[in-house]
């Protein structure tokens, strides 16, 4: 049995896709396919319900992916840490990073291009995912490094503050809103609204915000991402509060509106917090080690922010 079908099985698990799991090898759907297969003639057990979207394992896949996980992961590695010989700068593997939806779109694409720039022999597995499977992702080690907003303190993951987001209004160019500079936040009262969904800490911290300034919106459409939100202003169903760099290319191609929202006074701001996690008391691969220097390093997004010391952590909040 060769050691790549078992990787190829782990990432297809993993990515609960084929064709993601193939590209992940450098392979064809079809070779990732059959390599699955051959190792359920082998077994002769059943080890993915290809009948379900997303795939889901079936109980004897559930105990081999565990299995299997364990090996191919100490197997790569010994397989880095021979490879590191070459030199204490070498930097080789693949660094999974788990990112919410707006920041892997809006920021990482830059961040993946000169991180592969300076490591060659690197690269960036990057998923974008709801904010409880990035968690997911990290605390289960299936991804090195996380990027979510309004982090807590979670005992089991190392929190670093990475930059604070200005939250503004987001509405249609044909909109009253958009031909002003800026709108007092009480003028948002009674506006159709769409929002994000309740259960995200997000929607949480705008709620608080409005009630705190005895504003009372119509929510029209609920979503789970910040995209979808974009597309329903953009129809327009209503407006909405967003973080102002998600709406930089829109407001560039004169789709959305970007409008500044006046509080009490000047500190009175909302905005969004950013973090990077990774679990505690396991040492980073130097790939995810250089990876996540460059992100607190270096601004290379089109929202500037200062850059933050290693040992900063993220106080707790009170949204969850």
């Amino acid at each position: 049995m060769q050691l790549e079908s078992l990787k190829i099985f782990c990432d297809v698990v993993k990515s609960a896709s084929f064709s993601r799991g193939a590209a992940e090898n450098g392979i064809s759907q079809s070779s990732a396919s059959q390599a699955v297969h051959q190792l359920e003639l082998r077994l002769g057990a059943k080890l993915i319900d290809r009948s379900k979207r997303p795939l889901v394992l079936t109980q004897q896949g559930r105990v081999y992916y565990d299995g299997c996980k364990e090996l191919v992961d100490r197997y790569l590695e010994l397989e880095q840490r021979v490879k590191a010989v070459e030199g204490e700068d070498t930097v080789v593997g693949t660094v999974g990073v788990a990112a919410i939806y707006s920041v892997g779109l809006s920021h990482m694409s830059q961040y993946v291009k000169i991180f592969e720039e300076r490591y060659p022999r690197a690269n960036v597995r990057l998923e974008y995912l709801h904010p409880s499977r990035v968690l997911e992702r990290v605390t289960g080690g299936e991804a090195e490094l996380g990027l979510l907003s309004f982090p807590k303190k979670w005992p089991d993951l190392n929190v670093f503050t990475w930059r604070e987001e200005v939250m503004v209004l987001a509405v249609h160019p044909s909109h009253p809103f958009a031909r002003r500079a800026s709108v007092p936040v009480a003028e948002l009262d009674g506006e159709p609204f769409v929002a994000f969904d309740s259960d995200l800490s997000i929607r949480r911290a705008i709620d608080r915000y409005l009630r705190h300034h005895d504003v009372q919106i119509d929510v029209v459409l609920e979503f789970d991402n910040i995209e979808n939100i974009k597309r329903a202003v953009e129809i327009p169903s209503g407006i909405s509060i967003l973080p102002q760099p998600s709406l930089v290319q829109e407001v560039k191609a004169g789709t959305l509106a970007s409008v500044a929202i006046e509080g009490h006074d000047i500190s009175d701001c909302l905005t969004r917090p950013l973090a990077i996690i990774h679990r505690r008391h396991v040492n980073l691969e130097r790939a995810a080690s250089r990876f996540l220097e460059l992100l607190k390093s270096e601004d290379v997004s089109t929202h500037r922010s200062n850059p933050v010391e290693p040992s900063q952590r993220v106080p707790a909040t009170t949204s969850s």
